[in-house]
């Protein structure tokens, strides 16, 4: 059986080229031909995991499906209108509904040493 063997040039250097992909490394990632997995290679091993995910926006992602799933909760999965302005315009109203809500009922966290 062939092993892939991994590549500098992704899809999103074909299709998406002003998008960074950034894929988490393994704890045991060694460098390679790849100048920026080679980055993150060394940003992890220098400064650790959790340093890396805040300078590389890592949990970004996690955050916008967390509100997703809280739109599709809270407005419903499907859009109601039926041309596409009015999806546009039901989408912004849902929105700036949701973001209300999530800043009214938003905790206030303090770090306690």
């Amino acid at each position: 059986m062939k092993r892939a063997v991994p590549s500098c040039l992704t899809s999103g250097d074909v299709f998406w080229p002003d998008v960074e992909v950034i894929i988490p490394p393994p704890g045991n990632a060694v460098a390679g031909d790849c100048a920026t997995r080679n980055v993150h290679i060394q940003m992890n091993a220098d400064h650790g995991r959790i340093a890396w995910q805040k300078a590389t926006g890592y949990g970004q992602r996690s955050r916008v499906e967390a509100q997703i799933g809280r739109y599709k909760q809270v407005i419903g999965p499907a859009l109601r209108g039926r041309n596409m302005e009015s999806q546009t315009t039901e989408t912004l109203i849902a929105v700036k509904a949701l973001n209300r809500m999530t800043d009214l009922g938003r905790a206030a966290y303090e770090r306690v040493i």
